[in-house]
Formats: C-alpha cells, sequence, structure tokens
C-alpha cells in the first residue's frame, strides 16, 4: 500500500465493508447481492485492516459501504446505518482508533414507475438519529459525521430524455424507432431498467398500443422500452423518457459514431438555456494525436 501511495500513510483512511449474505438487498438491485461485489472488506478484515493501518500511523478512520442501488424501502438505510455505526462501537473499542465518519453510500432510490412511491427521507433521518444515539453517544464514543452519496435521487428525477420518434416497422413485434440511442440514455440497455414514456400531446391518449420503443444503435440491447402500452405513435411524434438525470449524459459514449446531444435547462421563470452543445464530429478527434496532426471537419 505504501507503494500505491508513493511512500507516504495518509493520516486519514477509510474502508469498504461488504456484509455478504448478512444484507439482502432490494428487488430490482442492479449491483447484485452484497456476496457477489467485488468491492468491500469482510468483517474480519476490517477489524485487521484498522489494525494495520493504525500501526502505520493512520490517526483517522472512516467506514463506508453500499448495499444496493434504487432501494425504495426506507427501513433498509437505517439498519445499513444501525450496522456500521455497530461496527464503529466494535473497532473503536477493540483496536482503539477514532472514526471521523460513516458513509451509507447511495442507493436511495426514485420512483421510476408511476405507481412507487418515493423514499421518506424523514423517516431514515429520524431512524439514523436514534441509532446514532443509542450507539455512539450511549457508548461514549467520539462523536462523528454521517454522510451520504445520492446522485440519483438528487439529479434523476430532474431531467428527460426528449426524442422524436423516425421510424417503425412491423414484423413479429411493433418497433418505433427515435432518434436517441443507448449513446443518450443507458440504463435500459444496461441493467434492463425501466424509464417511464410519454408521448408529447397525448398524455391523456389511451394506452393501447405495445412497442418496443428502440434507437439506431446497432446493438439488439438498445431499446429504451420492451413491450410497453403506449398511446398511437405517429412518425415526428416527440417523446419524453423520464428520470434520465443521473444516467444520461455521464454514461454516454460515442461508439459506433454516436454523438451525444445537447442539454437544456428550463428556468423557473420558463427560459430555456443551452447549457451545453450538441457533440459535432470534430469531436471525435478533439483528444486525438498522431504524429501532431489535428483534424478538423
Amino acid at each position: 500500500m505504501e507503494e500505491a501511495l508513493g511512500g507516504k500513510v495518509p493520516e486519514l483512511i477509510c474502508f469498504r465493508y461488504n456484509p455478504g449474505p448478512l444484507r439482502a438487498t432490494a428487488e430490482g438491485n442492479v449491483i447484485g447481492s452484497p456476496q457477489d461485489a467485488k468491492y468491500g472488506l469482510t468483517k474480519a478484515q476490517l477489524f485487521e485492516a484498522c489494525k494495520i493501518m493504525k500501526q502505520k500511523g493512520v490517526k483517522r478512520f472512516g467506514i463506508h459501504t453500499m448495499i444496493a442501488s434504487n432501494d425504495l424501502r426506507k427501513e433498509s438505510f437505517v439498519t445499513t446505518a444501525e450496522m456500521l455505526l455497530d461496527l464503529v462501537v466494535g473497532i473503536s473499542n477493540e483496536v482503539g482508533v477514532k472514526f471521523d465518519f460513516i458513509n451509507l453510500g447511495g442507493g436511495i432510490g426514485i420512483p421510476y414507475k408511476p405507481e412507487q412511491v418515493e423514499v421518506d427521507l424523514d423517516f431514515v433521518a429520524r431512524g439514523v438519529k436514534k441509532a446514532y444515539e443509542e450507539k455512539i453517544i450511549a457508548n461514549g464514543i467520539a462523536q462523528l459525521k454521517i454522510v451520504m452519496e445520492n446522485g440519483r435521487m438528487v439529479t434523476g428525477p430532474f431531467d428527460y430524455l426528449i426524442t422524436r420518434a423516425i421510424h417503425e416497422k412491423h414484423i413479429y413485434k411493433e418497433y418505433i424507432g427515435v432518434d436517441a440511442c443507448m449513446a443518450n440514455l443507458m440504463r435500459p440497455a444496461l441493467y434492463g431498467a425501466y424509464h417511464h414514456i410519454t408521448v408529447l400531446g397525448k398524455e391523456n391518449a389511451p394506452n393501447d398500443h405495445k412497442y418496443d420503443v428502440v434507437g439506431s444503435l446497432c446493438e439488439n440491447n438498445d431499446k429504451f422500452a420492451i413491450d410497453r402500452m403506449l398511446p398511437e405513435i405517429k412518425m415526428g411524434d416527440l417523446i419524453a423518457i423520464h428520470n434520465a438525470g443521473a444516467h444520461g449524459f455521464a454514461m454516454g459514449f460515442n461508439y459506433n459514431g454516436k454523438l451525444r446531444s445537447a442539454e437544456l435547462l428550463l428556468r423557473e421563470n420558463g427560459k430555456v438555456e443551452l447549457i451545453r452543445r450538441a457533440e459535432n464530429t470534430n469531436d471525435y478527434f478533439a483528444t486525438y494525436n498522431f504524429l501532431g496532426a489535428k483534424i478538423k471537419f
């Protein structure tokens, strides 16, 4: 480890904990079960790692975990806090190290489907506070911070991928081809994830047509929806794919020559502002250097 750090041991270090079969994950969790995850230390390894790093001069410690992705079970986040706080108490008493923080990870889900309910954050806050008082304060453990990583919850619900129907195909299934593809939103292709779809201007029309809504990439999993009941779609219709904020442009790519779209910001006063231009052919070669040549189109 010292080699990786240039021979210097940091003052603060954080270890990731993997509880393995001790924790069940939510239905639809894309991370998989903890015992199959490549991340984190076992409980025994965590205790040993803290002992080793204390001996090497580390002064402050943290513990991190990430049990699930897009979990809508409010109780699970309280259980995660309880689990990490128990570890803090155990390691503090046995190893004698000081913890600066625990990191509950991300995983707070958003309601991708209309019938789903968002996580009750007040419930989570009350439960975590109660666990902190019972485990840290009551045991005389030095105070520590509790942090989380909730990028999906913060950004996910506030973005739509707007695309246009440009093709239709009638074979064994009914297909609607759009001018976006998985380069613009990868989650449905990568995870089989559900993203709600609205045909703009037809919000109140009956959902009486079954479609696969697909992109133009030459991969058969380039689909935004499979067997989705929607209003009848005509060529030129605009389609809004919901909750694209957390995994849209950030997971995009240029495979097969695809260029990523512009991003527009709708302000509270109704004005629309271009905040990211669309990629163009020059962007293919923006980082390319071959014998000093600069390629422009």
